[in-house]
């Protein structure tokens, strides 16, 4: 790279967020993404929801692979303002959410049929049998 690259800020990066044109910050690196939205395994949301802010965290909760840290050069535009960058001392805390719940039955509902199913079970099983002995004898 013979050419010095260009230093950008945030509200300069921000302007960038959208399909058409989607910039990224990751590690004070500014990347123009915009041509690998498509092709993002992740889909095109995952890159959209980063843009506007310092995307390094996102990045590297995923886990990328040293191909794709690999093809972050090809989409390099410059530089991140070092003064925008912040400390990577804060530890992220994700907020408390409740179980998953796929069929979003309430719990206490649920509770109360593993109590009454067994019940309506043995009961059954009782009438059945008191049934049974009746019409044998």
């Amino acid at each position: 790279m013979g050419a010095e690259m260009k230093v950008y800020t945030l509200e300069e990066v921000s302007q960038h967020s959208d399909r058409k044109d989607c910039w990224l910050v990751i590690d004070g690196k500014v990347y123009d993404v915009t041509k690998f939205l498509e092709d993002h395994p992740g889909g095109d949301e995952v890159l959209l929801s980063s843009t506007g802010k310092d995307a390094t965290g996102d990045f590297d909760d995923v886990g990328h692979s040293t191909s794709a840290r690999a093809m972050m050069d090809e989409y390099y535009v410059g530089d991140f303002d070092k003064a925008f960058v912040p400390a990577k001392t804060a530890k992220y805390t994700p907020p408390k959410q409740p179980d998953y719940n796929p069929d979003k039955t309430p719990d206490f509902i649920i509770r109360l049929l593993q109590f009454l199913v067994p019940l309506l079970i043995l009961g059954l099983a009782f009438v059945v049998r008191a049934y049974t002995k009746s019409s044998t004898a």
